[in-house]
């Protein structure tokens, strides 16, 4: 009997303990993931005086040779580089720092974000340049993310050339060293010769002498602030487009995943309707295509019609790829 009860007291003390294990992972705790960027900031004479004005913004990215956690090494080049030997920019400059080689796209825009929150930001005029492994960091945020920016600078970089149609409505200005060895200068032509077949605001300088370093007489160049500064960021105008035109794009579309979707025109617009509760209205920026959201501008449906005239198939340009929906009515 004594054994017995012995027994009941380890079995009481075992069951609490589990009971109290099962509890404590039951529980929950806050925490908080900081995603930590360094960069230096610039604000233009006046702006601490004057709290009413929304200022402009250049975002800077540096090159390899600067990457790491020491941040003064961007003073390094660029506009870092002029503000540390005293010249002065009518505009706000921020230049982060990439902690490893290369330039992520994401986390640059959650730090624009970040700081428009805080700071007092003309958000139609935000422009983005970068030299070397900046230059191909331009060219890789201004693709996955046109909507913020105004107009873009890349030097000595490249890209996915694919990526460009996004920047149809950007103004861009590329510059690249002609005897540069070590990104060479095809990296930028084949990113430029796609843009300029579809966007007029395309600017490509070649420095017939310049090896890689084609930063310094770009960065010390007044006419590349006062072109920046002569552009705003892309918005979207509607344009009306004959009904007849419209009608003719009406129809079924077998999307991706072998859905159908439904094109239809209500008034003088035309709505794509994914399923009952789903449906956008496609805005027209030419008599062809049209973004599926004013603020999307990187995005673009294009109606393809045939020989006939008729229209046989949808293309989505999305800059990463391309998908055509057939037309199945």
């Amino acid at each position: 009997m004594k054994a017995l009860t012995t027994y009941s007291k380890y079995l009481f003390v075992l069951i609490t303990l589990l009971s109290l294990a099962s509890l404590s992972y039951a529980q929950q705790t806050a925490e908080q993931y900081i995603e930590r960027t360094n960069y230096l900031l610039y604000l233009p004479e006046g702006y601490k005086a004057d709290t009413i004005t929304r200022w402009p913004l250049l975002i800077f990215l540096h090159g390899a040779g600067e990457t790491g956690s020491n941040v003064e090494k961007v003073k390094l080049h660029g506009p870092p580089r002029r503000i540390a030997d005293g010249h002065q920019y009518p505009f706000i400059v921020i230049s982060p720092q990439s902690a490893q080689y290369g330039w992520n796209s994401e986390l640059l825009i959650k730090l624009l974000k970040d700081f428009m929150e805080k700071y007092r930001v003309d958000e139609d005029r935000v422009y983005l340049t970068g030299l070397s492994m900046g230059g191909y960091g331009t060219w890789s945020t201004a693709i996955s993310y046109p909507e913020y920016f105004a107009a873009i600078i890349p030097i000595c970089g490249g890209g996915q050339p694919e990526g460009v149609k996004r920047l149809k409505n950007m103004p861009v200005w590329c510059f690249h060293g002609a005897k540069d060895n070590v990104v060479p200068i095809s990296q930028s032509e084949k990113m430029m010769t796609p843009l300029q077949a579809i966007n007029p605001k395309a600017k490509f300088t070649v420095y017939p002498e310049a090896d890689h370093d084609s930063w310094t007489e770009t960065y010390n160049n007044q006419e590349i602030y006062d072109w920046l500064l002569s552009h705003k960021r892309f918005k979207y105008e509607e344009i009306n487009i004959d009904r007849q035109l419209l009608e003719k794009y009406a129809g079924s579309y077998l999307f991706r995943n072998d859905q159908t979707v439904q094109i239809s025109v209500e008034g003088n617009r035309l709505k794509v309707r994914l399923n009952e509760r789903v449906s956008y209205e496609l805005k027209p920026f030419s008599t062809s295509e049209f973004f599926i959201r004013a603020e999307a501008t990187g995005e673009v449906f294009k109606f393809v019609l045939d020989e006939n005239g008729k229209v046989s198939h949808l293309v989505q340009e999305t800059g990463r790829n391309d998908f055509t929906y057939p037309r199945v009515d």
